[in-house]
């Protein structure tokens, strides 16, 4: 069943004017919103282990505020709009602090490559959604949102390399571990 709703079906135009485009909508809102909620608990994480360097609290929660500012726009929608959130929320509790604190607990740069790995997913993944929703007219503020996000996101992943992420123990294949996760739990997000 899960298949089909991808599939595009005859006449379908695209994602506005059909029962199609709400399901669609409500994985977008499902996923971001769980995304953002696990950002939220990444930078909990961090905080915990390095939130004693002054310097480093005050651009850990200057990332953190804005996933804060995210997290409450999708938390609104989901109730606005009705969308069921993900099952999985209490694993995204868990998994996302405990991404933040070990990777923090391996040093500044570790969770600076952390902050880049995510953030370049969930770049790439805001803007798959603007490209889906660019030819929708009864969307703007969600599109809107969505923009605003990315950039945001892109921001964070510039912090973490100007903060020497690129310097973490193992940089490659912990970037593309978490990545690979990242991407995992996008696709899972969608749908349960």
């Amino acid at each position: 069943m899960a298949r089909q709703l991808n599939r595009k079906l005859p006449g379908d135009k695209g994602i506005s004017g059909t029962a199609r485009a709400e399901d669609r909508i409500a994985r977008m809102i499902r996923v971001n919103h769980a995304g953002e909620y696990g950002a939220r608990r990444i930078y909990q994480g961090q905080l915990k282990v390095l939130g004693k360097d002054p310097e480093l609290r005050k651009t850990l929660e200057h990332m953190a505020a804005q996933e804060e500012e995210h997290l409450a726009y999708f938390e609104e929608a989901i109730v606005k709009r009705r969308v069921r959130p993900t099952a999985l929320h209490p694993l995204w509790h868990a998994a996302g602090y405990a991404l933040g604190y070990v990777t923090a607990r391996i040093g500044p740069e570790a969770a600076m490559a952390c902050t880049v790995a995510v953030e370049e997913v969930i770049s790439d993944h805001y803007g798959d959604q603007l490209a889906a929703l660019a030819d929708t007219k009864d969307e703007a503020d969600l599109r809107k949102h969505i923009a605003k996000f990315k950039a945001e996101e892109e921001e964070h992943h510039d912090i973490g390399l100007e903060h020497d992420a690129e310097q973490a123990p193992f940089y490659k294949l912990l970037t593309t571990a978490i990545k690979t996760g990242s991407k995992l739990a996008i696709a899972v997000a969608k749908r349960v």
